[in-house]
């Protein structure tokens, strides 16, 4: 059986490879694990087709150790020991593990010891963030490398050098006239790329093939899922499906919800983004989507699909019929902003913390009033350094609930903040 065309033209070495620049170009940091021979337990973190399995290749050879792969998919806790004891008998050993965000906890727990030992050095690669889906333990032992979707210009040379390396594509006389549907459809994903451009010359008759985005879009309808959950449909639905609720149609929201649920989408996934747009797009104009979203996000955890799709249903309609308001969301960006438009700006002298005599000889909290102490839980203080003392980072939005909040403001900080 003859390997897929993005297999038969994987690069062997960093000098070979595309893109991920700020991770393989001169200097960088993964050439300088190279060139030091000491690699640590890492795990890659990005999209599909950025090359997180071909890069664990290429450090795996230049490091002439003994390397085991495994699936998350299709692996358990016996295929990890099996490893950790061969590992043992022949001395360190690279495991690379893909799709290391579906590994459960206790598959994860039981890597913790060999990692530790340098045993194994484990090479992870995900399309999650590892924040939330790999266990605290394993996350501190291994260094993250976050890996970007490849432009236009990496996506063409990919192309142009698998026309010129690939003894099959050599044998035919290929013109790209429209490269535009190639670059969609594959959405930064090379790998996607790749066999797609091998698809349509295969579909093509005789050696002369001219490749245009009619032919692309073609060979692509007959050939490929209408949903793929690591492409460029990938982004685009889930894109559809939050807009949907921001935009309070509940109609939309169950349809786009529909599609991922009908092209397999991780649930945790749909319920993880909805916990995020129950904040940024909600907010304080109800309060209870946020408490919502993530009791969605902890039901759908434990009871998976088919049923789990009914919570997932309720929530997206709930969200999107709720009121909206993005001001905490652009609260804290303007907060951030400040933050790094005025540097370290000191804390008040009385909003300090004074565990010691010494800090209290310095005046550290002096002055500082307890709230509780006084009549309504308020007392009129600064609690912004003096150079941005005045500063309305919080602009409550336009509906019932905030309204409600900009009066309670006003009332205790109109001369100051002039809500």
């Amino acid at each position: 059986m003859i390997n897929p065309l993005a297999e038969r033209v994987r690069p062997k070495s960093l000098d070979e490879f595309i893109g991920q620049q700020h991770l393989v170009g001169e200097g960088k940091v993964l050439r300088k694990i190279i060139a030091a021979g000491q690699l640590p337990s890492m795990i890659f973190w990005g999209p599909p087709g950025t090359g997180k399995t071909t890069l664990a290749f290429i450090l795996a050879s230049h490091m002439k150790l003994n390397f085991f792969t495994l699936s998350a998919i299709s692996s358990g806790v016996k295929d990890v020991r099996e490893v950790i004891g061969n590992a043992e008998k022949e001395g360190t050993a690279i495991l690379f593990i893909d799709e290391v965000h579906r590994f459960s906890k206790s598959q994860q727990d039981s890597l913790l010891g060999a990692v530790e030992r340098g045993t194994i050095i484990l090479i992870g690669a995900t399309t999650e963030n590892p924040s939330f889906e790999v266990i605290s333990p394993l996350l501190s032992r291994c260094q993250v490398y976050i890996l970007e979707s490849l432009g236009r210009d990496e996506l063409i040379r990919l192309l142009t050098n698998a026309i010129a390396k690939d003894d099959f594509l050599k044998t035919k006389n290929i013109l790209i006239k429209e490269e535009e549907a190639l670059l969609r459809l594959s959405g930064g994903d090379a790998r996607k790329l790749l066999n797609l451009f091998e698809l349509v010359v295969t579909s093509s008759i005789g050696d002369e093939i001219e490749i245009t985005d009619e032919i692309v879009i073609q060979t692509a309808q007959q050939k490929i899922a209408l949903y793929d959950k690591g492409g460029e449909q990938h982004y685009d639905i889930i894109s559809a499906f939050i807009k949907s609720m921001r935009g309070s149609d509940p109609n939309g929201a169950v349809y786009w919800l529909a599609r991922m649920i009908e092209g397999g989408e991780d649930p945790k996934f749909i319920a993880r983004r909805m916990l995020i747009l129950a904040s940024e797009d909600i907010g304080n104009a109800n309060p209870t989507a946020l408490v919502m979203a993530n009791n969605c996000f902890q039901a759908v955890d434990v009871i998976g699909y088919p049923e789990c799709r009914i919570i997932l249903s309720q929530t997206a309609i709930y969200l999107a019929a709720s009121p909206k308001s993005n001001a905490s969301y652009m609260a804290i960006e303007y907060a951030l902003s400040a933050a790094k438009q005025n540097g370290d700006l000191p804390v008040p002298l009385h909003l300090r913390n004074a565990p010691t005599k010494l800090m209290k000889e310095l005046n550290y909290g002096k002055d500082y009033q307890y709230a509780h102490s006084y009549e309504g839980n308020f007392v009129n203080l600064e609690y912004l350094p003096e150079k941005i003392t005045g500063t309305r980072f919080y602009e409550p939005g336009n509906n019932s609930r905030e309204h409600e909040l900009r009066a309670y403001l006003k009332k205790l900080w109109q001369e100051k903040y002039n809500y």
